[in-house]
């Protein structure tokens, strides 16, 4: 029945030409060991405003090993020449406060910082992206 509604509601909003964005807690975005992946309010497009003390207490997602050839995904060069993974070009963070898989102790703090999510975009303007990553 939910999945009914859901369906409804995206094809009600595209035929509208309205802009939808749906989430969950499935949807929150983590990092390879588990970690919750947050966005920072005071960020610009694909560029980072999170240096020093705040980024010893908010790590940058930096580009290792990991692979996210996906759609959203991107990387942006910090001012130290390290990288660092977007999404939807939005720089990505850990938290240090965070001290377990799944942990999102840095959700709303300071009214800045908010998990990352996967959304659901849908609008005559936009393609549609379904957020399977």
């Amino acid at each position: 029945m939910k999945r009914m509604i859901l369906m409804a509601a995206i094809i009600s909003a595209s035929l509208s030409g309205a802009n939808l964005a749906l989430a969950d807690a499935s949807s929150i975005l983590t990092n390879a060991q588990g970690m919750t992946l947050y966005t920072f309010d005071k960020d610009s497009v694909n560029a980072s405003n999170c240096y020093d003390l705040c980024a010893e207490k908010w790590p940058p997602y930096t580009v290792g090993n990991q692979n996210h050839n996906k759609a959203g995904w991107g990387k942006i060069t910090r001012k130290d020449g390290s990288e660092q993974w977007t999404f939807n070009d939005r720089p990505l963070y850990t938290w240090v406060g965070d001290t377990q898989a799944g942990d999102t102790n840095g959700d709303g703090l300071g009214g800045l910082w908010h998990t990352a999510k996967k959304t659901v975009n849908i609008s005559k303007q936009t393609s549609y992206d379904y957020g399977y990553y």
